[in-house]
């Protein structure tokens, strides 16, 4: 099934079909005569004697072939109750064959500057579905036709929302596909294609990375036979040479856990291992598209952590690219032995204003936080906050963790520098943060998004049907677009 919006000037026709209007929260319908025959007046007032008023969208079925939705706006709607007022329209539409809608939006009575915009996104991001490999297609089309000029949004706010989704809909793909399919070299082939969206992609393989001593995302890789990558993507979209904003991923493609093998029964969900990655490519993709006027680095390591016979071993010791030495006495611990080389190599090379790393890091935070906070970890009070306020706008909501020198020292070694987990006890997520935070070694500032309960979604949330969320790429948008982008 796919959705088509259209927009137009013309006003709204009374005899066309399943046609949408918008009401105050009370339902009080006065002043759409206009937009109803007389007839589909009395009967709709009729109905909403004994209607439950404190819905929000509301169906009457004039006849067999024509639908009049009601939505309710109530008082100073915030941008993510529209754009869950959207998705909620699409569970509205998402049924029966073919049909067309005409969305009138001359009957808007919300002061909101871009009401339709968030509406119609909302409505987008709630339609995503993931079925490349049904051999059964569905045709099914749903067209919505945005009539009426008063909230018409410009052309550029239309670009500018549709490279979001392009985005998003770009991580939830990625996400989404099977690990035979998106293994590292794969991938490394799809971010390659990037190239004609005007970013500039680097990539480095086993041959570089051995050169650059990145042994301890190396290490990850060992056991499978496919590539072990790091990829740098770069737009230039500022005027001047400021420093670049930088966002690194996790990218493992699958994880069995290596030889600290995984349980049976939830292996088949590591396939999601690589969604911070995905999300700084969906960030990177829907930057170069909407033209942001922003310097950013995307950084990502692919590699696929597999069991054989030159896999690596619990007990191993690695030298990372960063110089200090690691102990991985635990090979399932290795999302932030990638992300170790690839943060200390970030900071070093491109020396950006900050680094916002993001990671399907530990089952701890999601016994912490579930399914409705990502664990936001920081050496900087001001980026931390910036995070939150943005994530609170999108609805991609965070919750500060504590970092600590007593918990930096539970990752001591007595045979390394360090060792990659904490085998004392609790404060998994906090630990494993305090892993990373070793590898910025400047002092820049940098947070670490712990995404394990939110990059996938088995029941489906606001703004998403089930499966992948694109968690992360509309959550950076917003802090870039509200804190870093030149005007």
């Amino acid at each position: 099934m796919s959705i088509k919006i259209n927009f137009s000037n013309k006003t709204s026709n009374k005899s066309s079909s399943n046609l949408v209007l918008f009401s105050n929260e009370k339902f009080e319908i006065k002043s759409l005569k206009k937009y109803l025959s007389n007839s589909e007046l009395t009967y709709i007032v009729d109905i909403l004697k004994t209607s439950d008023l404190k819905k929000k969208i509301l169906v009457f079925e004039v006849n067999s072939k024509k639908k009049i939705i009601l939505i309710s706006i109530k008082k100073n709607l915030k941008t993510s109750d529209i754009e869950s007022l959207g998705a909620e329209f699409y569970g509205q539409v998402n049924q029966g064959k073919n049909a067309e809608y005409l969305l009138n939006s001359d009957s808007i009575s919300s002061s909101h500057k871009n009401f339709i915009s968030h509406f119609v996104h909302g409505l987008k991001l709630k339609s995503y579905e993931f079925k490349k490999y049904k051999t059964k297609k569905e045709s099914r089309i749903i067209s919505v036709n945005v009539s009426g000029n008063k909230n018409k949004p410009s052309t550029k706010t239309q670009l500018k929302f549709k490279a979001l989704e392009e985005g998003t809909f770009y991580a939830r793909d990625l996400v989404s596909e099977p690990g035979n399919i998106l293994h590292p070299d794969e991938y490394v082939k799809r971010l390659n294609v990037l190239k004609r969206e005007g970013l500039k992609v680097n990539i480095y393989d086993k041959k570089k990375l051995k050169k650059l001593g990145m042994n301890a995302l190396l290490g990850v890789g060992m056991g499978s036979i496919r590539g072990s990558y790091l990829v740098t993507m770069e737009w230039k979209g500022a005027k001047n040479n400021s420093k670049p904003l930088a966002f690194v991923g996790k990218g493992v493609t699958f994880d069995t856990g290596g030889y600290s093998l995984k349980p049976a029964r939830f292996m088949e969900d590591m396939t999601y291992d690589m969604a911070g990655s995905a999300a700084v490519v969906g960030l990177m993709k829907s930057l170069a598209l909407r033209k942001a006027k922003v310097n950013a680095i995307g950084v990502v390591g692919l590699v696929e952590n597999m069991v054989s016979g030159v896999a690596q071993r619990p007990g191993d010791i690695v030298k990372s690219y960063s110089g200090k030495t690691i102990e991985v006495l635990n090979t399932d611990a290795e999302g932030r032995l990638v992300l170790a080389d690839a943060l200390s190599f970030t900071e070093k090379k491109f020396k950006p204003k900050f680094i916002v790393d993001l990671a399907t890091l530990t089952g701890a935070i999601i016994v912490c936080l579930g399914s409705e906070y990502a664990g936001l970890f920081s050496n900087d009070d001001n980026l931390s906050n910036q995070i939150l306020n943005a994530g609170e706008k999108v609805e991609e909501k965070l919750w500060r963790m504590p970092l600590h020198k007593n918990y930096d020292k539970l990752m001591n070694s007595k045979n390394a520098d360090m060792q990659n987990i904490n085998y004392v006890g609790g404060a998994g997520s906090t630990t494993a943060a305090q892993f990373l935070q070793r590898f910025i070694l400047n002092k820049t500032p940098w947070a670490h998004l712990d995404i394990a309960g939110m990059a996938f979604s088995k029941y489906g949330g606001a703004l998403n049907s089930g499966g992948a969320t694109g968690f992360g790429v509309r959550l950076l948008n917003q802090l870039i677009e509200e804190n870093y982008e030149q005007n």
